[in-house]
This record gives structure tokens, C-alpha cells and sequence, in this order.
């Protein structure tokens, strides 16, 4: 059974930066097709970030310039850097596939940005 724990999460003024952490752990785990979702209130839960097959970073218009996702292989983890982050982008971020069958969801990190 895999694991995601994210963390890194916070309360920033806007234009300001964090960094999340997802760390995967249990068995057979891999990083591979891992990717960031943030949900806002009264709204469905969004991919905004992913890497393609080929391994190519792809991001949600929305973020895009702004969002820069790697993988971690000492950590196992795929983390999230945020910069000239915006009210907007007050969400609870959680990471997980981006496709096909999703293991369980992790708590999340609440992000907050203060206008």
C-alpha cells in the first residue's frame, strides 16, 4: 500500500514562495506519474502540475511560469516550488497519480496567501 504525505504548506504574503514536499513511501513505490493537485473551496479537486512521459514538467495555465515541480530520488519524494504565489493559489495541495488508478489520498497542505 502506498503512502503520500505532503507537507511544506503555510500562510506567505503574496509574492512570496514555499516549497511542498510529497514523500511516497511503502511497497514497490515509485515517483513515477506523480503529480500536484490543489482544491479550493466549493470546487473540484485540480491537477496543476504533472510531468509528461517523457518527463517534461506540464502545468495548468493558471501557474505556469510561476510552479516548478521535481523529483527527489534521495527522498522519494516530488516536490512543489511555488514562487510569486497569488491569493489565488489558496488551496490545500495534495499530490498523487495523474492518471489511472489513484492510491489513497493523503491529508494534504493547506497553502494560504494573504493579499
Amino acid at each position: 500500500q502506498v503512502q503520500l504525505v505532503e507537507s511544506g504548506g503555510g500562510l506567505v504574503q503574496a509574492g512570496g514562495s514555499l516549497r511542498l514536499s510529497c514523500e511516497v513511501s511503502g511497497s514497490m513505490t515509485s515517483l513515477e506519474g506523480i503529480g500536484w493537485y490543489r482544491q479550493i473551496p466549493q470546487r473540484s479537486r485540480e491537477l496543476v502540475a504533472r510531468f509528461s512521459i517523457l518527463g517534461d514538467p506540464i502545468f495548468v495555465d493558471d501557474v505556469r511560469g510561476r510552479f516548478a515541480i521535481f523529483k527527489d530520488n534521495t527522498k522519494n519524494s516530488v516536490d512543489l516550488q511555488m514562487d510569486n504565489l497569488k491569493p489565488e493559489d489558496t488551496a490545500v495541495y495534495f499530490c498523487n497519480r495523474d492518471s489511472g488508478r489513484l492510491y489513497a489520498w493523503g491529508r494534504g497542505t493547506q497553502v494560504t496567501v494573504s493579499s
